[in-house]
């Protein structure tokens, strides 16, 4: 049975967040090597995103040894009603045919990091235990960072590309 967001424990919270960092960097290692050869700018900046991913992950889950050990925990965003940072093409046939545009491309990032800094903001909003509340508040704000990065690119689109 799917639980929300607010049902998790502080351990099921951190396992949920080490493992939407490590599928999102592989996603946009994915999405820039798909864009390598006709778009290398957003390949460039997908392959950026991804070592921002993966560093997270890293960082999430050295403080998750450090509280729980090697305490397995099962949940994962599959158990989660709420969608957390899937950056997901919805057309997926455009980028086999080459169809897809920068500007789709880096809409997914964008809507991404949005769905990632909301999530960071209210677990740091209900966590009760400060140093969890500080790492989270502090994704929120790396999180943040990206949407404006995202932003940023999406502006250097050529307004006739089509949407």
């Amino acid at each position: 049975m799917k639980r929300s967001l607010a049902e998790l424990s502080p351990q099921e919270a951190l396992a949920v967040a080490i493992w939407i960092e490590e599928r999102n960097a592989r996603i946009y290692e994915n999405y820039a090597e798909m864009f390598e050869w006709y778009e290398p700018d957003t390949a460039r900046a997908f392959r950026e995103m991804a070592g921002e991913e993966r560093e997270h992950g890293r960082r999430l889950a050295a403080l998750y040894a450090g509280r729980y050990g090697e305490a397995a925990c099962e949940v994962t965003d599959a158990d989660i009603r709420e969608l957390v940072e899937a950056p997901v093409v919805e057309d997926g046939e455009a980028l086999i045919y080459d169809r897809a545009s920068r500007r789709q491309a880096l809409d997914v990032g964008l809507q991404a990091e949005r769905r990632a800094r909301a999530f960071y903001a209210e677990l740091a909003e209900r966590t009760e235990d400060p140093a969890l509340r500080a790492l989270f508040d502090e994704l929120a704000h790396i999180e943040s960072e990206h949407e404006a990065f995202f932003v940023r690119k999406l502006a250097e689109v050529d307004p006739s590309e089509n949407a």
